[in-house]
Formats: structure tokens, sequence, C-alpha cells
């Protein structure tokens, strides 16, 4: 994640992370993504089936029954060994998870363990007195995937109807007192709907809301020719910083991130060394601690059936399942006695392995290599270049900028 709101706009200082001594354990949740030890924050894709029909779905979900699900023993067991891990956050995501039975259950286990949860959901399925069991609960944050408007966003769900049922369980969400935010994946057929997203928040008073890059994976693969170009990028960015700094200046201070394109944090950098070279001196310290993209590091995805991910993209590579080998023993294991264990190496630190203009750009310490999946998907190639970075040849050029020692074993 790259915040548009920390760096560019100031919401975050070096002091602020210092302050908990960069320790996962610590950090507020907005913090996570400066930790020194990156203990992974885990998206557990609690159900594959979902109620709706995304066009860009990258679990390939349907409005059906999946055999092979985590029971409610399998996932308290997971959940055990992810709290004594030290894994702050457990987001369950799906599919739509609202769809699992033992939701609630699984939800107050994982808070009795100590453990921050979040969920991630369409919210057409949350009505009042779901929000109101939620908030019982301790629920952490509720993050609700908006489109666009409510024709664009239909239209992407596949279900007429589903923009005002997920307003619906924004409202109650807030009204139970949750913290709400939304969830845009940008492409060619919705990327002129961005400013009507702010609206939204703007009218249902929300403050938080993530903009995510496309990856091709799942049904996201089937709309690769339709991902934005390289300048429709470098545009939607720059929108999203004037859009937030504008709120800024108005006395507003929302939370806007962008995700999956670490090219971002080059690019915010460039932006504001060209606007307030004291600023971006500080930003550099926070990109630093970032280390850019953090799969199979700071973000581990946990499937349906328990198969584990270096992130919720990465269904054709299993690392090993949690039914069979704990979690833990799983995400440290960097023996290279396997093939599941040579890539959880190469992903503690990608650097030495990308190939092409990634190996050879300026801003790998920060950016971290961007998207692998993403990369194996458009050139077959798991460590070539990122064909979703913007950056220019002669913006890559030159010495190597940040310096970033490899993260603490987790």
């Amino acid at each position: 994640m790259i915040g548009i709101s920390k760096l560019y706009c100031g919401a975050v200082e070096p002091a602020d992370v210092l302050r908990y001594n960069r320790m996962s354990k610590d950090l507020p949740s907005e913090m996570l993504q400066f930790a020194r030890d990156k203990k992974p924050v885990v998206v557990w894709n609690c159900t594959q089936t979902c109620n709706l029909k995304c066009v860009h779905c990258y679990a390939g979900s349907e409005n059906k029954k999946y055999e092979g699900e985590m029971s409610t023993e399998d996932a308290k067991k997971m959940i055990d060994d992810l709290a004594a891990f030290g894994a702050p956050v457990l987001l369950f995501s799906g599919g739509e998870p609202t769809v699992r039975p033992d939701l609630l259950e699984l939800m107050h286990y994982a808070k009795s363990k100590g453990m921050r949860v979040v969920i991630s959901t369409n919210g057409t399925l949350i009505t009042a007195q779901r929000a109101k069991e939620f908030a019982e609960i301790g629920l952490s944050y509720v993050g609700v995937s908006l489109d666009g408007g409510r024709e664009t966003h239909d239209k992407f769900r596949g279900i007429e109807g589903s923009f005002d049922k997920s307003i619906e369980g924004i409202r109650n969400s807030k009204a139970a007192g949750i913290k709400v935010g939304l969830r845009m994946t940008v492409n060619k057929r919705n990327y002129q709907d961005i400013d009507e997203i702010f609206e939204i928040m703007d009218r249902e008073d929300i403050n938080r809301a993530c903009f995510y890059h496309l990856v091709y994976t799942g049904r996201g693969s089937e709309l690769m020719n339709e991902d934005l170009d390289h300048e429709q990028t470098r545009d939607v960015v720059r929108h999203l910083m004037d859009l937030t700094k504008a709120r800024f200046d108005a006395g507003k201070k929302p939370e806007i991130l962008t995700v999956d394109n670490h090219a971002d944090a080059p690019f915010i950098y460039m932006e504001l060394l060209k606007e307030d070279p004291k600023r971006a001196a500080e930003v550099m310290q926070l990109l630093e601690w970032n280390q850019g993209n953090s799969s199979g590091n700071g973000i581990a995805c946990v499937s349906w059936d328990g198969e584990v991910y270096p992130d919720q993209f990465w269904r054709h590579f299993s690392l090993g399942n949690v039914k069979d080998r704990p979690f833990s023993e799983i995400w440290t294991d960097v023996s290279r006695t396997t093939p599941q264990s040579e890539l959880m190496f190469r992903l503690k630190d990608k650097r030495p392995f990308v190939k092409g203009r990634c190996a050879e750009c300026r801003w790998l310490n920060i950016c971290g290599g961007n998207f692998r999946v993403r990369s194996e998907a458009a050139t077959g190639d798991l460590w070539g270049p990122d064909p979703a970075c913007y950056l220019t040849d002669e913006e890559i050029a030159g010495e190597a900028v940040g310096k970033v020692a490899p993260a603490e074993a987790c």
C-alpha cells in the first residue's frame, strides 16, 4: 500500500512511526507497513462462495457451494498459530465472507487471541443486525468494494441493485460505530468514476478509500487488455494526489491509498521533490521503511481450503497447507530445499532476483520489484519486469536510491 495521505499530505511523520519502535505488535494498523519485523497481515479467503459475480474477481468466485473449505476447528487451529506467531491482523475475505455461517464465531475467536480483525466485503449482506453483531465483537474495520457509481458498479458486479445494497451495508456499519472504507479496482472501464468515489465518501461521511491497480489473476486476467496504459496510470495517481490534497486543504483528513503498484512510491516522491524538498526527504525515510511490495513478507494469504500463498493473487503456486503444517512454519521456511522454500527465500528480498529494467532501476530499494504475479501473467517470467510500471527509462536511470536492509526474520 502507498499512502497518499501519509506521504503526500503529511499525515504520518517518521517520528510517529519511531514512537512505536517500528514493531508490528505495537504499531497502529495504519502504520504497519513501516514495521521493522514485517509480521504479515494475513488475508484469509474464508469462503469461495459469493452472492455476486464480479468481472475482475481474483478468486473466480460464484454463487454456489464449494467443497473442501476449512472447518471451524481447522480455522481455530490456524488462528491459534497466527496469534502465537505475532501476525497482527486477520482480514476475513472471500468470495463474500459474510456468507460463511461461523463467521461471527471465528471473528470473536481471533479477537480473543489478541488479533485485530477486519473484513473485506461487497457489503450487500450487512444488515443492521449483522452490523450490530460485528460491533459487539469489536470488528476494527469494514472495507467495502465499490467500482464506481451506481451504473458502473452494477455492471462490474453482475447484479442489478448491488450498488444500493452496498451503500445500505455501509450505512448500517457506520450506524453501528464501525469504521468503513471503500475499495476500488481501477481500469479502463471505470477510472472516469474516481471523482464519484470521492463524492460518495463526502456524501456518506466515509474517511478512507483504497484504489487498487489491476492484477491479472482469476477473472481479472480477462481484463489484462483493459488495464490502464502507462500515461493513464500516471494521470490517475496524480489526480488522486490532487483530490486528496484539496480535501486536506479544506480541513478534512481522508485516508487515501493506492494498492498493488509500487511504482507509485517513487512517482509520489518525485512529485514532492519538485514541490516540497523538505517533505520529500521525510517521505524517503518512510519509503525505505515501507520497502515496497511485501508479497511473501508483510502480506500473506490463506485460501478457503487452507493453502498458503504469498498474497491473495497467487492462486497457481501454494507454499503449503495449514491443515498439514502450521502457517508459522510455512512462512519462515527459507531452507531452499524445496521449490516452496526457495520461493519464500527469494520473496524475503526480491532485489537480487528481479531482471531487466527492474534490476537496473534506481528505485528498486523502495519499490521492492513491484508485483511478481503481474509480471508472470503478462510475460511468463516470474522475475521479469512488471509491465504495469509506468516510470520512464529516464526516471529509473541513475544511482540507487534508498538504503534498505532485508527484513528481519519473520
